[in-house]
């Protein structure tokens, strides 16, 4: 018998090569890393007096808010049009927009009411040592006036070289619809369209990726200026913001994906916490909108409705700046000037912050929000100039909370809806955004 020929042994040369294994460092671990350094470099430019270090700082966080708002005009415009103009893939279009406005309008109506319970348990303005003289008008002013007649602009160039979002968004709306009703002829803008804004939302990508160097200077330019004495001085009001915002966080969405979305909330911050942790360093729910977007796709909802949702959310759902926020800073700004707010003033509270959520529009900061809420109550429009100082600080709880709430809202109506992939929305993970493996979602 013949034995069968055994294959000869591979030689060294063919042998496979091991994998190799390199280290990455991942995203929220380098937003970890610049919130540090920029807490050190803060401290050390505030303490040893050195100029050129807070100048350097400041420089950062400017150019870095600075590129991000760039993109916004264009972005906001492009991303309402494609996304109203979305709606029609999607069946039952009017009822899932009006459940989205719902959920918006209820989850900011819980949200404020939690603002006052803890305004009015912990007393924020008494003890500060601060006077109505150390208050000043803001340069941004709002009012309800202001509000409903800046919707229309008076030119199309002025809200893009001024950066009005709110009348930014009134011409997309408008050319959506106009689309709509237009049908296959405006085909071919919607085209293009959708080409520029898969452009701007890759630039927007590049600036993303520089939002730890963007920490750095952003929150070292905070120590530096301010220092950690302020935070004393706004410590109550401080801790009060933050503690509202988690309670909205991590009290009242996870209740509402478990008992309405009938989700587990966990999956829910794993598959969100990219768009969460690049609100809390950028500060603009707009700026944030591309991986909002993303996220909300990646936990299984429709692209279609998601493309609608989020960039709707992004203009008015404003949990933290729109309802949290106002419902402090009103209670805080009273004591300071020694006024006496009533149930009539705490019910136009709530009322300001579930409809004129709309006038924050998703940029850094929410003065006008406030100044909006002040006017309606009759209290001194000078008590803002008392937060500026501490609002870099306060703006970045804020922000995260209303990327939450943005990323929520859609979850929990297709969830209702029927629409919802439940398979994706178990896979949803906390892993970054550069996997651009295919996540697939209910048609």
């Amino acid at each position: 018998m013949s034995a069968t020929p055994q294959a000869p042994a591979p030689t060294p040369a063919s042998a496979p090569e091991p994998a190799k294994t390199s280290f990455k460092f991942p995203f929220w671990a380098q937003i970890v890393t610049g919130l540090a350094l920029g807490v050190l470099f803060g401290w050390i430019a505030r303490s040893q007096d050195v100029s050129w270090l807070a100048t350097t700082l400041e420089q950062i966080g400017d150019i870095f808010v600075q590129l991000l708002k760039l993109a916004v005009a264009p972005l906001v415009f492009f991303a309402i049009l494609v996304s109203i103009t979305n709606l029609r893939k999607v069946n039952n279009a009017a009822r899932l927009a009006s459940r989205t406005l719902l959920w918006f309008m209820i989850t900011s109506l819980i949200a404020v009411g939690i603002g006052l319970a803890i305004g009015l348990l912990t007393d924020p303005g008494a003890g500060t040592g601060l006077t109505p003289q150390d208050g000043k008008l803001p340069k941004r002013t709002g009012s309800w006036l202001d509000f409903l007649t800046g919707i229309v602009p008076k030119d199309i160039v002025t809200p893009f070289t001024e950066l009005n979002v709110l009348q930014i968004v009134f011409l997309a709306a408008v050319a959506g619809i106009a689309a709509l009703q237009l049908g296959s002829k405006a085909q071919p803008v919607l085209n293009v369209a959708e080409s520029v804004l898969e452009l701007l939302q890759k630039a927007l990508w590049w600036v993303i990726r520089l939002a730890p160097i963007g920490t750095v200077g952003l929150i070292g330019t905070a120590i530096a200026s301010y220092g950690w004495e302020l935070i004393g001085k706004y410590a109550t009001f401080t801790a009060d913001v933050y503690v509202g915002s988690a309670l909205v966080m991590f009290g009242v969405y996870p209740l509402l994906l478990a008992t309405v979305a009938k989700v587990n909330p966990i999956q829910f911050f794993k598959g969100a916490w990219p768009a969460i942790q690049l609100a809390f360093v950028s500060r603009s729910s707009v700026g944030t909108m591309p991986v909002t977007q993303k996220v909300t796709e990646r936990l299984g909802v429709p692209k279609e409705y998601a493309s609608f949702a989020v960039p709707f959310g992004a203009t008015t759902k404003m949990d933290g700046c729109a309802a949290i926020y106002p419902a402090l800073a009103a209670i805080f700004i009273a004591q300071i000037f020694d006024v006496q707010l009533t149930i009539t003033d705490y019910l136009l509270i709530a009322f300001v912050s579930v409809v004129g959520s709309a006038a924050t529009a998703g940029l850094t900061g929410a003065t006008v929000m406030l100044t909006l809420t002040l006017s309606t109550l009759g209290l001194p429009l000078e008590g803002v100039g008392l937060l500026m100082a501490i609002d870099p600080i306060l703006d970045m709880m804020r922000t995260a909370t209303n990327v939450a709430g943005q990323a929520l809202v859609p979850v929990v109506v297709a969830a209702r809806e029927g629409i919802l992939d439940k398979k994706a929305y178990e896979a949803a993970s906390s892993s970054p955004l550069e996997d651009r493996t295919p996540v697939p979602v209910a048609a």
